[in-house]
């Protein structure tokens, strides 16, 4: 009797390790593709954004994937908000609906200053807000340069 107790309890892992491992696989996955989809490159890879990527790169901020401004940084934040922004832009794309100029709306310009004060919280700590709602009402070309020539520009600079 001890000897089947044993066979059980011997085949229980063999159950227990295929969901384990497609747990592992969809995290591994799932956090492959969040690293991908924040960075230049990705977001470059559509017209639409092909300039504002252009731009990044000459930027002070070159260094940083595109979601270290424009997307929270606390997961369960980040997950929603990069799944609606992108569900946007998407249908954007398909329906051919993309602006000459593309604006923030208010919560990516929520979610760009909270990371502008991330950032440079101790540089921004002595800085008076009253005249001005967000840093990018000021340093709207900190990120993305206006210097390109007009000739290889893909749209106007406003």
């Amino acid at each position: 009797m001890t000897r089947k107790k044993d066979a059980s309890s011997g085949r229980g892992w063999r159950f227990a390790l295929p969901p384990a491992i497609a747990g592992i696989v969809v995290t591994v996955g799932a956090a492959l593709a969040m690293t991908a989809t924040d960075q230049a490159s990705f977001c470059g890879s559509c017209h639409s954004m092909a300039e504002a990527a252009f731009t990044h790169k000459t930027s002070v901020h070159a260094e940083l994937a595109c979601n270290e401004c424009h997307a929270p940084h606390n997961l369960a934040a980040k997950i929603p908000f990069k799944t609606k922004e992108g569900t946007r832009d998407i249908l954007a794309t398909v329906t051919k609906t993309i602006p000459d100029l593309i604006h923030p709306g208010e919560e990516t310009k929520e979610v760009t200053q909270e990371n502008c004060q991330r950032c440079h919280g101790a540089t921004t700590s002595t800085v008076v807000m009253q005249s001005k709602k967000f840093c990018t009402d000021c340093h709207r070309h900190v990120p993305h340069s206006p210097k390109i020539p007009v000739a290889k520009r893909s749209a106007a600079d406003a």
